[in-house]
């Protein structure tokens, strides 16, 4: 059966009227948690996932999965753009992909122009989510078909490539991003070990044996750490809303728009598929391939559309790539993609490439149903983009104690535990120090998550090689990925000494 016959069975349960309310839903969602400084994709789907499961509690098992699934990769692409917003409005990112969007797109807001600024970033999100998805439904299953495969020593080796790259380009200090890819794998330790039954680490306490729950730890960093930002630093915005102005782009907008939203999604797709690459880095190196190819480049950061255009669809196009090496190897490229691949083994279905052998109506609804949550995203925001600039006046003495509430009650409802609400409260304290000193959380959470894909794939593969650990450099492929690891670590280091390090700073 061919691709594009799979992809029509996709979108026969994509266009089931409760799927078609759940992308709804999480578009909708999505664009508002972007738009909200801070929040972010990973906390909106971390938010949202125990809410998935009293939504879709009457469906049959393969029904829910795939509804909630479209829901959480809904508020993952919206908030992809949501985060334009307040870059350009506020010149506040609403998430960190949106960074390079304030340097242009506050300017143009100065000078009247956010309106245009904004529904092109909008149609740069359209078009790159249509090219990321294209290339999704022709590259997932020959990428499913090779990594079939993989085998355990394979399996290792891309995963500590992924958790490499993550580290690389997890902040500002490599030592810090590694320090807390450490500390997620120590995490993933905690609780009863699954081959000897030993217990590891739990201390006698009975809440520990079955290990900490993945949804409690990426609330409490994500959600409630912002909250006790807000709340300890009074990070509250005073700065005077911009007015919209006109919303449609002129025909000269569309003219200059047009190459950067190509080259920035075809860019932005290709990066994304890279484990640990994500959006921001996307949308840094499509601004700057940009600036390098322009006639005059003396013109970005003074409102050149071209550096709106260009990050916006890069940032949108890696979600779509990131999608590629989590439906196929089981690889969660960012850390938002990894709370997507808790979710899916929340309902059971394990990511890799057994998934659309196995589950194909849950990995091609997932894919159908992106295309029609692109088309929702641009009916639903180029109409509503001066209601969604009313969401940045929300005061935070409403807004803070419903995220509170959600956080509280979506844990609970989860493992019906008080453990867990205190793990989600020390989790929220640490996630406001980690922050507040520049330790980042993606590795971290991708740590947890891999941690114990990594030991059972370590496992196997000793076991079929009699604790040979040479298996993992024999395999020309599993060489090939710990050679890739160690660069990936090495070169910004050999780079740093001589000199030659990019900083990445283009507006003081």
């Amino acid at each position: 059966m061919s691709a594009l016959q799979f992809l029509a069975d996709g979108f026969l349960v994509a266009l089931q009227w409760h799927n078609l309310v759940f992308a709804f839903i999480g578009v909708l969602i999505g664009t508002a948690v972007g738009v909200l400084p801070g929040i972010g994709p990973m906390s909106g789907v971390a938010l949202l996932m125990p809410v998935t499961a009293s939504l879709t509690s009457g469906l049959p098992p393969e029904s829910a999965a795939a509804s909630a699934l479209i829901l959480l990769a809904g508020v993952y692409y919206g908030a992809m753009y949501g985060g334009s917003t307040t870059s350009i409005l506020l010149n506040t990112p609403g998430e960190s992909s949106s960074v390079v969007t304030t340097l242009d797109g506050y300017q143009m807001a100065k000078q009247g122009r956010a309106g245009a600024a904004l529904s092109i970033a909008a149609i740069g999100s359209f078009v790159a989510g249509l090219v990321a998805l294209i290339a999704l439904v022709f590259l997932a299953d020959p990428l499913s078909d090779l990594a079939l495969k993989f085998g355990p020593a394979e399996y290792f080796s891309l995963m500590l490539l992924g958790l490499c790259a993550v580290s690389g380009l997890g902040g500002k200090s490599m030592t810090k991003a590694l320090i807390m890819t450490v500390m997620g794998l120590l995490l993933a330790t905690i609780g009863m070990d699954t081959v000897s039954g030993v217990a590891r680490f739990t201390y006698d306490i009975p809440d520990l044996y079955q290990g900490l729950e993945f949804l409690t730890i990426a609330v409490g960093l994500f959600a409630l750490g912002e909250v006790f930002k807000t709340i300890l630093e009074d990070d509250q915005s005073t700065k005077e809303m911009i007015k919209v102005g006109r919303v449609l782009p002129t025909r000269k907008d569309l003219k200059e728009s047009a190459g950067p939203i190509t080259r920035g999604s075809l860019l932005g797709f290709f990066i994304g598929v890279l484990p640990g690459a994500g959006a921001t880095l996307a949308s840094f190196f499509s601004y700057i391939f940009e600036k390098k190819l322009s006639k005059d480049p003396s013109r970005f950061g003074k409102g050149a559309i071209a550096g709106v255009a260009a990050p916006e669809s890069a940032n949108n196009a890696a979600s779509g790539g990131a999608m590629i090496p989590l439906l196929t190897l089981g690889i969660p490229g960012s850390g938002t993609t990894a709370i997507l691949m808790g979710a899916l083994l929340m309902y059971n279905v394990q990511p890799g490439p057994l998934l659309f052998s196995d589950h194909p109506q849950i990995a091609w609804g997932l894919i159908a149903s992106m295309f029609i949550g692109n088309v929702m995203l641009l009916i639903l925001n180029m109409p509503l983009v001066k209601v969604f600039a009313k969401i940045i006046e929300t005061p935070s003495h409403f807004l803070l104690p419903l995220i509170i509430a959600i956080s509280v009650f979506g844990v609970y409802a989860v493992q019906i535990s008080t453990f867990d609400l205190i793990l989600l409260l020390i989790c929220g304290v640490a996630g406001y120090y980690l922050t507040k000193n520049d330790f980042p959380l993606a590795p971290l959470v991708l740590g947890l998550v891999l941690g114990p894909m990594i030991e059972n794939n370590m496992r196997r593969a000793l076991t079929t090689s009699n604790g040979d650990f040479s298996i993992f450099l024999t395999k020309p492929l599993s060489a090939a990925f710990l050679v890739c690891a160690l660069l990936w670590l090495l070169i910004p280091i050999f780079l740093k000494r001589r000199g030659k390090q990019v900083i990445i700073n283009e507006e003081a």
